[in-house]
Parts: C-alpha cells; structure tokens; sequence
C-alpha cells in the first residue's frame, strides 16, 4: 500500500439549513484497501460519497481524493474520472440492452479494459441483447458493476452495492470485489450498514453515526483491540469505576459488571482483581458488537 491515502477527510462538517449532516467527520481510507464504511441509515454515509465526488460542498473541513480537493471544480473533474462509483439506485439507461449500455459508457473511458468487460460477462452471465427494464434487481447490480470494474478506475465507491439481493447474489458480488481488488490492486470504499457484509470483505473500517467517526482502523486491530472484561461477584457487583486507557463502557447488572475496552484487557484487569470478583472473563468482541456498542441513541 501506498503511504499517501487515496481519500483524507478531515473535520468535514455539512449542513442543509438547519440539519447537521456531517460534524466534524475525519476518515483515511488506505491505498489498496477495501474500506468498510459503517453507519446506521442517516448517519452521514451518501452525504460523505457525494463530497467526494463533487455532488455536493462541505461547509466546512477538508476532503481530498487522490491528493486532490474535492470541492475544487476542476479537481473534482479528474476525481470522477480516475473513480467509478455504484449508487444503491444502480442508475442504469431501461431503453438500451445490456450490450449497448456497455458500448455507450465504454466510450467515454479511454482507459475501458476490453478483457475485464469481456471476465464479468462471463462471470455475471449477463444476456447482452436483454433489455435493461427487463434485467432483475441482482442483475442490474452485477451490469453496475461491471460498468464500473471495467473503467479501468483507481477508486470504487459503492453505496449500499447488495441492497435488496438474496444471499446466493449477495455472495457473488462480495467475491468479485474481493477479487478484483487482489488482481487489480483498486481501492474500494464500500459503504453499507450491512456488518456481516463489511467484516467479510473489509481489511479497514470506519464506524459513524451522527456525522463523526466513532471507531475507525484495521479491522485486524480493531479485532485484536476490543475486548469485553465481565466480573461475577458474590452479591451486588460494586459501582466501581474504571479510569484506564481505552475503558469506554461500565454496566451494572445484578451480579455482573462489565467493562468495554478498546485497548485490550490489561490495563484493566488489575482494578478488576482489586475487586476481589468470583470470576473474570475476557472476551474478544466482534464487528457487530462493536458497531452496537459505538452507535448509541443517545444525545
């Protein structure tokens, strides 16, 4: 991977009158990684993918995509160009056949890649003469895809790319981005709320609710980093607290006291031990915890 990542954003804030959808969002998406972006519906995820590609300004902040500004008209220009994005609408020509929809955007690439067109043919077993009106949901994803694996992009932005697709679809979708990915060496922004899909797929994540990012790094670290301490005690557990690095969440439930950490157990076991508990477990946390543990309801 390269040192320089392909998209920064730092402290992007956007408004729409008297909405905040994004407030203070920070993100580093890796060059060559396939970036898991997590949020619930109305997080601040389309509104992020339109910043980047120049659909929308910031009102405040900075997002750059391959060193370029975003909002700068001419730099936004080169960013569609060296980028291909999958909207979740799959906005697709219903008049054309699959065939004439591939040779109508071939030709506004001059980097298409003929061979590329003619694997996913093949691999999505897409009928050229069938119309698109006529093409399934699953389908119409795949031509999507397609269209935009052939371009001969930098960057894949995708936004909830397996919306509505049953699982068998789902899976083949999954495998060809990994695929292409590892032979092409792209960099894919995957946004979704689809956990199990990202922590399939993704080697990095972000989680965001709210506009701001609230987790954010190698989903291996993040793995290795989270972990929930669970203390079982005679009576009553204590309402003890816990100022160690990392301790994000403490709760109290009868008997049982359980602390969230995301820098591992260590730098809490010593306070945990000091509480003289029957038993103490230490236990790994999984994406989903972590993104339900991350995205509260609260204000």
């Amino acid at each position: 991977m390269a040192d320089a990542p392909v998209v920064e954003i730092v402290d992007l804030h956007k408004r729409y009158g008297g909405t905040e959808a994004l407030r203070g969002l920070t993100l580093h998406v890796p060059a060559g990684s396939i970036f898991g972006f997590l949020g619930r519906n109305g997080a601040g995820k389309t509104t992020t993918i339109k910043i980047l590609l120049g659909m929308v300004r910031p009102s405040a902040g900075r997002a750059t995509v391959f060193g370029l500004a975003a909002d700068a008209a001419a730099a936004s220009v080169d960013i569609r160009r060296r980028a291909a994005f999958v909207s979740d609408e799959k906005d697709l020509y219903d008049s054309m056949t699959v065939a004439e929809m591939i040779r109508f955007t071939a030709g506004f690439f001059p980097r298409w890649r003929d061979d590329l067109e003619q694997r996913y043919l093949r691999k999505f077993e897409l009928p050229p003469e069938r119309k698109v009106k006529a093409l399934s949901r699953g389908t119409r994803t795949k031509l999507a895809l397609l269209l935009s694996l052939s371009r001969g992009a930098e960057l894949l932005v995708l936004d909830e790319p397996t919306a509505g697709l049953d699982p068998a679809m789902t899976e083949e979708v999954l495998q060809a981005l990994v695929g292409h990915a590892a032979r092409e060496g792209m960099t894919i922004f995957f946004s979704s709320h689809q956990i199990a899909e990202v922590e399939q797929i993704a080697d990095t994540v972000a989680i965001i609710d709210r506009g701001r990012t609230v987790v954010s790094g190698a989903l291996d670290d993040l793995r290795e980093n989270f972990r929930r301490v669970q203390l079982v005690f005679d009576g009553e557990a204590p309402a003890a607290a816990f100022e160690a690095p990392g301790v994000t969440r403490v709760r109290r439930a009868g008997r049982v006291l359980t602390v969230l950490s995301t820098a591992g157990a260590e730098p809490i076991l010593d306070r945990a031990r000091a509480l003289h508990a029957v038993s103490i477990d230490v236990v790994p946390v999984t994406l989903k915890e972590i993104f339900l543990e991350s995205v509260t309801t609260e204000e």
